[in-house]
């Protein structure tokens, strides 16, 4: 896994952050294919999930972001290896104090206000194997929500 964050330097940049996952190898494993199978279509269930709630004019909590991610893996067998949140605020601060994509270790009850930026990035964890985690940085404006920053990984990327 390889975590990036970083800002410009002028005064109320806002961060990116961005996790890709790699495979050092020449072909990936099935295991991790399926697995990161698992963390985007979770990632993109929280994202259809907001993407829908803010169109409507109807501002998510965190936790229920949380909630749609977490019931996907968990349904593909893999909740007890989600073992972090779906996701924090961004700001000028790379994790700052907004509404986090928490319903683990806090259940965030703060809602996904207009004009801010939050991370998605489920991963999964099996014993023995190396975690799995995708990310995005997502902005929502007053009705639209966007992704922003590098290229989406669609795939594990083999380095060979």
């Amino acid at each position: 896994m390889i975590d990036l964050w970083t800002k410009r330097t002028a005064p109320g940049s806002v961060y990116g952050d961005i996790t890709w996952t790699g495979y050092t190898g020449m072909r990936v494993p099935t295991i991790q294919r399926m697995i990161f199978d698992q963390v985007r279509r979770g990632c993109d269930a929280a994202l259809a999930f907001v993407r829908e709630r803010v169109a409507s004019g109807q501002f998510p909590f965190g936790w229920e972001v949380d909630h749609v991610c977490r019931t996907v893996i968990q349904n593909a067998g893999y909740g007890d290896f989600f073992l972090h949140r779906t996701g924090h605020f961004i700001g000028e601060e790379v994790h700052g104090n907004g509404a986090n994509i928490d319903n683990l270790e806090t259940q965030d009850g703060r809602w996904l206000m207009p004009r801010t930026c939050f991370s998605l990035e489920p991963g999964i964890y099996l014993p023995g194997e190396r975690g799995i985690r995708s990310e995005l940085d997502v902005y929502v404006s007053d009705r639209e929500v966007m992704v922003y920053g590098a290229l989406l990984q669609t795939e594990v990327i083999p380095i060979l």
